[in-house]
């Protein structure tokens, strides 16, 4: 009996955890400094994934359109978990667009808070734990950070304590 392979997909559209720099924010990034599959080179992973550059971004100038062009490339893919490296600035806006299309796969986003090139970067632990979380979760979008797992309509981000938090 052949065995079956469980599959990630992974879209990236650019954010803090790639270590883009936000200085010049009018222009899309071509080549962030922290490529995503460079977090995985050396990792014995007992599952598949596939990583896709949609678009690569500071969240700040993330569009409807640019979201628009996230969902096709969410409907294209063949598995049914998606994992999506995302800035953190407008990633529940992000969730709640596509919360609210009903699609039939788990979408779990993710990010970081310090930059992806840097020494102590939480990029490591969240994309970890974005993983698990994409394998366990039920259909539907979710925002995964620092340990937490949020549902996209019960989430705020704390800008006191720059964290993810369930909505009260």
């Amino acid at each position: 009996m052949a065995k079956l392979i469980f599959m990630i997909d992974i879209l990236t559209t650019g954010g803090t955890i790639e270590g883009l720099n936000y200085e010049d924010i009018d222009e899309e990034s071509k080549n962030p400094p922290i490529q995503i599959n460079k977090f995985f080179e050396n990792l014995d992973l007992t599952f598949q994934f596939s990583i896709k550059k949609v678009f690569s971004k500071d969240s700040r100038l993330i569009t409807n359109g640019d979201r628009k062009i996230l969902k096709k490339s969410i409907e294209l893919s063949l598995t049914k978990n998606i994992l999506i490296t995302h800035g953190t600035i407008t990633m529940i806006k992000t969730a709640k667009y596509l919360g609210n299309l009903g699609l039939d796969k788990t979408i779990v986003l993710v990010g970081a808070f310090i930059p992806g090139h840097e020494p102590n970067t939480d990029a490591h632990f969240n994309l970890g734990y974005a993983f698990n979380a994409a394998q366990r979760l039920n259909n539907g979008v979710y925002i995964a950070m620092h340990g937490n797992t949020f549902s996209w309509n019960n989430v705020v981000k704390n800008k006191l304590t720059n964290r993810f938090e369930k909505e009260r």
